[in-house]
């Protein structure tokens, strides 16, 4: 329902055009390389790959495209995490519909387009986790355990307890599934 409103809005904009949808991260990755938009407008979850993941993938191919994340994760851990993966942009849904064709303009003209109180709020807390920290505290948080984390990140049992351990000590959290949930609620898984 979301997909089909958002491209509805844009069509109505005389100089933006809607060239196609994907209902989960793959088929958009795909549908970049195929149909070369200037844009690519994601949000953060999606199945299959999430817009982060669709992000840092574009980036890696050298795509041309422009990411554009439009979310309800008002958090500046996602924030981060997006520009770093390479976004050009980072909205909320529910930005009104003007300004978001006005950001994407911005962003298919080389700018940034970027939710100002959101982006203020993104540089006083730094994520504290490493990309590996935040790969093992992600599957432990789904219930996985130890054994399977290791197997799935090709590490020893012991490796992954170390960075389950690192993880919830930088966080000051009692366990893996608090540490877990503090990460996720503060963006950073």
């Amino acid at each position: 329902m979301v997909l089909g409103a958002l491209a509805a809005l844009l069509q109505i904009e005389a100089d933006i055009e809607v060239v196609g949808q994907a209902r989960d991260g793959q088929e958009a990755l795909a549908l970049a390389a195929e149909l070369d938009p200037d844009v690519v407008l994601t949000d953060i979850e999606m199945p299959k790959m999430t817009g982060l993941e669709l992000a840092t993938e574009l980036r890696r191919r050298k795509a041309r495209q422009r990411v554009v994340i439009v979310t309800t994760f008002a958090r500046a851990g996602y924030l981060r995490r997006a520009l770093e993966a390479g976004a050009s942009g980072y909205l909320l849904k529910d930005s009104p519909a003007e300004e978001l064709a006005n950001s994407l303009r911005r962003v298919a003209a080389g700018g940034r387009a970027i939710d100002p109180e959101l982006a203020a709020e993104a540089w006083t807390e730094a994520d504290p986790l490493t990309d590996r920290e935040r790969q093992v505290l992600r599957l432990a948080g789904e219930g996985r355990p130890t054994a399977a984390i290791a197997a799935e990140l090709h590490l020893s049992e012991g490796t992954v307890r170390n960075y389950l351990s690192e993880a919830i000590s930088k966080l000051g959290a009692a366990n893996r599934v608090e540490a877990a949930r503090l990460a996720r609620h503060k963006g950073w898984l």
